[in-house]
């Protein structure tokens, strides 16, 4: 069985699964059940419009004793339009003012695109960059959060392993994790394999290749009913979801499954139980396509778009 926590390369510890939370429709419901069954990290972002909901949703489960500050694990996103230096930290301060908390467990660089102010901080306006602010300038940045106590750990999201490259060649503080796209019809092997070397850990969105985000691609696939992953879950008595989360547990992923059923999300958490063998992991392995769901494909003309490299 793998631990209950990852260590990341500062020294602080990560639950090995989490609750992602964009476009959730039952926020405070499903919170303060993930938190009941066992979950301790939740995932948001600036740009999700969610942070003051489940701060609200915090500050409630905090007050009733039901777990402490220390015990839960948030995370949450710098946005594009506030990669330049001087933005950085009153990003956070705005982050934490709408969670109702003192500190984030992980702050991330939401993606390697610097985008104008002007653009109202939405996904339907990527197509503004703001090429004169490079990675590093905001990395930098980042780290002062880290300084000021704001955050005990901070991260990149969406980035290749040149532009991981390029923030390792300037970091003080090294990032400790990488949230990507992950799935068995992406499962970034290369990129898996760099970040291990590098000591950074990958976080998995849309780890179920769910087709309902921004820009998501429809290529007819239906994850979940593939044969090798249902012939699977029927030997171990498991539903397909809990099979593939297991492959990414197995891969030193660690996956944030959205939902707003509360059934899948009690299943979500079951997956701790069993263990793939070699020749199941592998076969899930080839289901493989390097496909993605996010794409943002008209984003192309970004000097930093993250997809232009093979990984």
């Amino acid at each position: 069985m793998f631990a209950k926590y990852i260590k990341l390369n500062n020294g602080n510890e990560i639950p090995p699964i989490g609750l992602g939370t964009y476009k959730s429709n039952k926020l405070n419901e499903v919170i303060k059940k993930s938190i009941e069954l066992g979950y301790r990290l939740i995932d948001t972002a600036f740009i999700y419009e969610n942070e003051s909901e489940i701060g609200e949703v915090l500050e409630e489960i905090m007050n009733s004793g039901i777990v402490k500050r220390e015990d839960i694990f948030i995370v949450s996103k710098l946005w594009n339009t506030q990669h330049k230096s001087e933005d950085v930290v009153p990003a956070i301060k705005t982050t934490l003012s709408n969670l109702r908390l003192n500190y984030l467990d992980l702050f991330l660089v939401h993606w390697p695109i610097a985008v104008k102010k002007e653009m109202k901080n939405k996904f339907n306006v990527l197509d503004q960059p703001e090429d004169d602010v490079p990675i590093e300038e905001t990395w930098q940045a980042m780290e002062q959060c880290v300084k000021l106590g704001y955050a005990k750990s901070i991260g990149i999201s969406n980035f290749n392993s040149i532009q991981v490259d390029r923030v390792l060649q300037v970091a003080e503080i090294k990032p400790v994790v990488n949230q990507v796209e992950c799935n068995p019809y992406i499962n970034q092997e290369k990129l898996r394999k760099f970040c291990k070397e590098k000591d950074i850990v990958i976080m998995a969105y849309s780890p179920l290749y769910a087709q309902n985000r921004p820009y998501a691609q429809n290529y007819g696939l239906e994850l979940l009913e593939e044969p090798i992953i249902k012939e699977i879950s029927k030997k171990y008595n498991k539903t397909s979801s809990q099979i593939v989360l297991r492959f990414l547990i197995q891969c030193e992923v660690v996956p944030i499954p959205k939902t707003d059923n509360l059934e899948r999300l009690k299943l979500n958490f079951d997956i701790f139980d069993f263990i793939l063998t070699s020749e199941e992991f592998e076969k899930i392995v080839s289901l493989d396509k390097n496909l993605r769901c996010t794409t943002f494909e008209h984003a192309k003309m970004f000097k930093e778009y993250p997809f232009n490299i093979e990984f």
